[in-house]
C-alpha cells in the first residue's frame, strides 16, 4: 500500500521502546516520510503533549503496564489531570508510547488501526 503523497508522521518515544519501534517499522514499510523524536535526547513539548491530553485526556496517555508507572506508584495514587500532565513531562516513560501525529490527527500506543485509515486514499 503506497501512502498518500502529502502524508508524513512524527513519532514521539524512545528507541529502546517496543511499541516505538514496531510504530517506525510500520511507516517505513509503507515509505511514509518520520520525524523521530527520540523522548530521551529531546523533551516533548508541553504544547505538544497537550494536543494528545486534549483528544485523548490525561488518564489515557499513562502506560499503566509501565515499569515506570508502577515505580512511582501511581496505581496507588489518585491524580487530578494537571498533576497527571505534570508528571508526564517530568517523566515520559509514564505515557503509553508511541505518540503518533500525522498532521491533525493523533494516535497514542500501538495503534495500527488508525496508522492504516490515514493511509487511506481521501
Amino acid at each position: 500500500m503506497a501512502a498518500d503523497a502529502g502524508l508524513s508522521v512524527q513519532v514521539f518515544g524512545y528507541r529502546d521502546s517496543r511499541t516505538t519501534q514496531h510504530a517506525l517499522r510500520y511507516f517505513r514499510e509503507r515509505s511514509v516520510p518520520i520525524a523521530f523524536v527520540d523522548l530521551a535526547q529531546r523533551p516533548l513539548a508541553r504544547g505538544e503533549l497537550m494536543r494528545f491530553v486534549h483528544k485523548f485526556g490525561p488518564a489515557a496517555l499513562l502506560d499503566e503496564s509501565s515499569r515506570a508507572f508502577r515505580a512511582a506508584g501511581l496505581a496507588w495514587l489518585r491524580l487530578d489531570d494537571d498533576q497527571v500532565v505534570e508528571r508526564a513531562l517530568a517523566e515520559p516513560r509514564l505515557l503509553r508510547l508511541p505518540l503518533v501525529r500525522a498532521g491533525g490527527r493523533l494516535a497514542i500506543g500501538h495503534d495500527e488501526p488508525a496508522w492504516r485509515s490515514w493511509l487511506q486514499p481521501a
